[in-house]
């Protein structure tokens, strides 16, 4: 694989929207890396984020050329074939989530990764957050968990559903905290401002019995990010939009009135920059041969468990359609119902 005889990782964003556009100030910003230039279909979009950060728009060839790694931050549908021609150029690759638009696509990436010796890291962002680790530092092994993402509508990210847009980032985490494959899934959504749904309910079954309700939406009127995990040890409420943890269990804390054997305790935990942190992540694994914290398999799982929704709501909007409880709106309209 390339590697900069420097020591530094020479980095290409391959997609320079609103994620992209960000991944390359970080990665111009880094220590560990050097952003030698941008690609994106929009020729002017490149031109004002090379402008911005400080590096020339480039064609997909020329960029490959110029680097040792790549980050692609296109649109999903184009994943695949960004990444799979950077790991046969012999590139590394930080793919943004989905990792790919098809389970097919997704397994051949791995393939690709693995037989090139490439470091293939997927963009799933929470999993680099401080909030994700003061969970998954006070979580046994969870029974039920429910997890909330709403937030207002915005234009971005409507090229897919909130399934792939939202909900796979509460789906990463839950499987990263659950060791078990999935077993049954049911889902109700609809479409209401764009062309896919854009809100969604999931309930996720184990195969050893845990089960998660994960609602998203993106036309809600305010931002909400909450989790609540149930197990055997307590009980623990999350709420990532004012960084705090409310734990009620066993142990240190304050008594819980009529549960003398239980006590509640609250915290918080400081937020640190998750996008730099994934990036560091990624760069030290191809300088120093760190493990990839989220790699193929992980967003493959992933991707996995937000097709089984998306198949389940088609299927329970079949069902609903049939009764003639659902009634189709029209070419611009949404479903208009779950």
């Amino acid at each position: 694989m390339a590697t900069s005889p420097s020591g530094i990782v020479r980095v290409g964003v391959a997609g320079v929207g609103h994620f992209g556009r960000i991944h390359a100030l970080k990665a111009a910003a880094s220590l560990r890396a050097r952003l030698v230039g941008v690609y994106d279909l929009d020729a002017e979009r490149a031109r004002a984020v090379g402008w911005e950060a400080g590096v020339p728009p480039m064609d997909f060839a020329a960029l490959l050329a110029a680097s040792d790694a790549i980050v692609v931050s296109a649109p999903a549908e184009a994943h695949h074939d960004l990444a799979a021609a950077a790991i046969r150029a012999g590139r590394h690759v930080l793919i943004e989530k989905p990792i790919a638009s098809t389970l097919a696509e997704a397994e051949d990436l791995a393939a690709l990764a693995k037989a090139a010796g490439a470091v293939l890291q997927v963009g799933h962002l929470e999993r680099f957050s401080a909030a994700h680790g003061a969970v998954a530092a006070r979580m046994g092994r969870p029974l039920y968990i429910e997890a909330v993402r709403v937030a207002p509508f915005k234009i971005r990210g409507t090229d897919v559903s909130v399934i792939l847009d939202l909900m796979i980032h509460d789906l990463d985490l839950v499987l990263a905290l659950v060791d078990a494959p999935i077993a049954h899934v049911d889902a109700v959504g609809a479409a209401v401002a764009s062309a896919h749904e854009d809100i969604a309910n999931a309930r996720v079954r184990f195969a050893n019995g845990c089960v998660a309700t994960i609602t998203a939406s993106r036309i809600s009127l305010k931002t909400e990010r909450r989790m609540r995990i149930f197990s055997q040890s307590g009980y623990l409420a999350v709420d990532f939009a004012n960084r705090r943890l409310t734990a009620i269990g066993r142990g240190g804390g304050m008594p819980v009135p009529g549960m003398p054997e239980f006590s509640i305790e609250e915290s918080s935990w400081e937020d640190h920059d998750a996008l730099a942190a994934e990036q560091g992540a990624f760069f030290a694994s191809i300088l120093d041969g760190a493990p990839v914290l989220v790699d193929a398999e992980a967003g493959r799982r992933a991707l996995e468990a937000a097709l089984a929704v998306t198949t389940a709501m088609e299927h329970s909007r079949q069902e609903v359609s049939d009764s003639g409880l659902f009634v189709e709106q029209g070419e611009n309209g949404g479903s208009g119902g779950l």
